[in-house]
């Protein structure tokens, strides 16, 4: 990968006990454009988590103290977001597949190759960034969500549903010109500039963040 295909706010987080393995992913990483923060255990990365970490996790399924898979279970319960690769020896492949089944990217059974190992990365990277700017579309779109006065949620309720201005008149008993408005108020509340704009962003929305 070049230089021009990495995200600044991006790391890449390996935690893996063996540091001859540990020091070869962070050399060729970084020769390959990216930062790198490596860690010798999960304990000690634990510690140095925060919620903004950005990017992804390579993760050594087997090592001593607490696991690799059990640090993944305990960032779940976190609700980390990080995208995670597991590094595995043959006898692991069994747990990395459960890790698989509970939400982790992939894993790589050593010996790997440095190709293989990129590949993951860039994949990880770009789930990692369409998460983050889906996240960020539902954040926003409840945020103005909430600037919605109660006749204007009525309104985009019954637009969502597909009704007419006609039909939304009806149901509300105001005239069409006042739901023309109020329709209008609502496109640009919620910044969106057409029809298929707005029902698109609101889908995105959990259920409970539209306050049903």
């Amino acid at each position: 990968m070049s230089e021009s295909h990495v995200v600044p706010d991006q790391q890449i987080y390996i935690v893996d006990d063996d540091e001859a393995l540990r020091d070869s992913l962070v050399w060729m990483l970084e020769s390959s454009g990216y930062m790198v923060s490596a860690f010798d255990s999960a304990e000690a990365f634990l510690a140095a988590y925060r919620e903004t970490f950005s990017g992804c996790l390579v993760l050594d399924v087997r090592m001593p103290g607490m696991s690799g898979l059990e640090l993944f279970e305990e960032l779940g319960r976190r609700r980390c977001t990080l995208p995670v690769i597991f590094i595995t020896g043959h006898g692991d492949v069994p747990m990395a597949v459960s890790a698989l089944k509970k939400g982790a990217v992939d894993f790589i059974e050593k010996p790997f190759g440095d190709q293989e190992m990129l590949r993951l990365i860039a994949q990880c990277l770009e789930q990692e960034r369409a998460s983050r700017s889906k996240r960020k579309l539902e954040a926003d779109t409840a945020r103005r969500l909430e600037h919605l006065t109660q006749r204007e949620r009525e309104v985009l309720d019954l637009i969502i549903a597909g009704k007419l201005n006609k039909q939304i008149a009806d149901v509300l008993g105001i005239s069409i010109k006042t739901v023309e408005v109020h329709r209008a108020r609502v496109m640009e509340k919620m910044g969106a500039h057409s029809l298929a704009e707005l029902v698109q962003h609101v889908v995105t929305v959990e259920p409970a963040a539209l306050g049903r």
